[in-house]
């Protein structure tokens, strides 16, 4: 057996791969780029052909091309929850339905919440039903889509389809699987069948393991295609932002991952499993783990939205024109809500907004809003986990959005919060390489491969105005929550399609 790590992440921008040593030295890393497509107002979705599988035989390639012997293992992240449709054979029979920015299944979660409760909800499978739940979306496809459905004999999500190319197998890991809320148990650790009938009549479930498992191997036909060695051992892997933590060392109770992104998300680990209506409750890599976990609809998304309104080509200037602003933007407040958002509102139809324009604001204002905008997300985030009954206890910052300090020194200023900023920033196929090596025994199951490059610190001075401007940007939602929502009804018009059946 070789003693290289392959580790592969399908985000929802690019691809990752990175091959490492079993003592986290890395060899090799390879990016891919891709970009999801939006054919209908609130529908995001991918080719899983071309943006999950050619990206993962891609990324093999290349790295495998760089490496010195065959790898140990496998394991692959992906964006999730997603819902893919395939064959017995796992060929997509349409495109894949993205996580939590794909708000097509809204009536499906207001239907669903009242057909089963909320609080039942809640208590079963650890989180009200949002976008981010793959269920809803589940029975919209066998609602307006019945043609697919009917053809339809497996649902992946962007991991768990490239381990079922790598190795023939139908599974799914305990994490990913405890976001296709309410189909799983949280408590039980197991589908819940009597509600996954509801959500998904006639489907068969893929069989459930935890994301450090060897699932199955490479087989002749993927080793074809990928370079990967027939009967390479193939982790089962999860959803990025997991292999994300991970990958930082975020694995103690009271850790807290915050990812700077095309969305911002956060991940806590808890010594038990609590729930909140307001975030989301998870399984997490091992048995009987527990997360919570929260996430914007977007935000590295606005501030490339800025860059592209103002023609440039890169962010260099507009991050120094912001630099250059003093905190506050001078009275700038924006809602980050330009594709809904997620927790801790469960909107879909919330809408963006900057509050204060005048005629004084420059580019840079804007710019630096959007930067705080995040910052004071960040802050209710922590302030729900702690409502919760689990404050954070270390804050780790991951993301390309670290690049640089100014986003994580605005995010630090406005919670109050020191930040710790990693060494080792690949990301989540970072992870996917230290849980391939554990699965292979090649780590330990505690192992730790991070190193903390420096700290980002709270500046006191600034918190008196970020204190100010918060409680204003928390006022603002409720008290312009049903223009937005007259708003999005005004955007979405006529577009929408008759369903097939609904709840007697």
């Amino acid at each position: 057996m070789g003693e290289l790590l392959l580790g592969i992440d399908i985000g929802t921008s690019s691809a990752k791969g990175v091959l490492t040593r079993p003592d986290g030295a890395v060899v090799a890393s390879a990016t891919r780029a891709h970009r999801p497509s939006m054919p209908r107002p609130g529908w995001v979705e991918h080719d899983a052909e071309r943006d999950w599988w050619q990206a993962v035989t891609a990324l093999s390639r290349q790295l495998l091309a760089r490496a010195d012997g065959p790898p140990a293992a496998v394991c692959i992240s992906g964006i999730g929850p997603c819902v893919l449709a395939t064959d017995a054979d796992f060929r997509p029979l349409r495109p894949a339905i993205l996580y939590g920015v794909d708000t097509r299944a809204s009536a499906e979660v207001r239907e669903l919440t009242e057909h089963l409760g909320e609080r039942e909800i809640v208590a079963a499978a650890g989180s009200v039903l949002t976008s981010q739940s793959a269920g809803p979306k589940l029975l919209w496809l066998h609602r307006y889509e019945p043609d697919v459905w009917e053809r339809t004999a497996r649902v992946s999500t962007a991991s768990s389809f490239a381990v079922a190319r790598l190795t023939g197998e139908y599974v799914l890991d305990h994490h990913s699987a405890s976001q296709y809320q309410p189909m799983y148990d949280l408590h039980g650790q197991r589908w819940n069948e009597e509600w996954s009938a509801v959500v998904a009549p006639g489907l068969a479930l893929p069989r459930l393991a935890w994301p450090g498992d060897v699932v199955g191997h490479t087989t002749r036909a993927a080793a074809a295609e990928t370079g990967i060695p027939e009967g390479t051992p193939v982790a089962a892997g999860t959803v990025d932002a997991w292999a994300e933590a991970l990958s930082v060392g975020v694995q103690r109770p009271g850790d807290t991952m915050v990812m700077y992104g095309t969305t911002m998300f956060l991940v806590q680990m808890l010594p038990a499993l609590v729930t909140d209506p307001r975030v989301w409750a998870t399984r997490g890599l091992a048995e009987g783990s527990a997360c919570l976990a929260g996430g914007m609809a977007s935000s590295g998304a606005i501030t490339d939205w800025l860059r592209r309104l103002s023609g440039e080509d890169g962010f260099d200037d507009l991050v120094a024109e912001a630099g250059r602003t003093a905190p506050g933007a001078h009275g700038l407040v924006m809602l980050p809500y330009f594709a809904g958002e997620r927790t801790p509102l469960f909107d879909p139809d919330a809408r963006g907004a900057v509050l204060g324009l005048t005629l004084r604001h420059t580019r840079a204002h804007l710019y630096r809003a959007a930067l705080e905008a995040t910052g004071y997300a960040v802050r209710h985030h922590l302030e729900v986990f702690a409502q919760a009954g689990a404050p954070p206890q270390r804050l780790v910052a991951v993301g390309g959005g670290t690049r640089g300090g100014l986003w994580t020194q605005i995010v630090s200023d406005i919670t109050g919060c020191p930040q710790e900023l990693p060494e080792q920033t690949i990301g989540a196929s970072y992870g996917d390489a230290l849980l391939a090596a554990r699965a292979v025994g090649l780590a330990r199951s505690d192992a730790d491969w991070t190193r903390r490059a420096e700290v980002v610190q709270p500046r006191t001075t600034a918190a008196p105005g970020y204190d100010a401007l918060y409680r204003i940007y928390r006022d603002a939602y409720p008290a312009t929550r049903e223009l937005m929502h007259a708003l999005a009804t005004i955007q979405r018009g006529d577009d929408h399609l008759a369903p097939v059946e609904t709840f007697s």
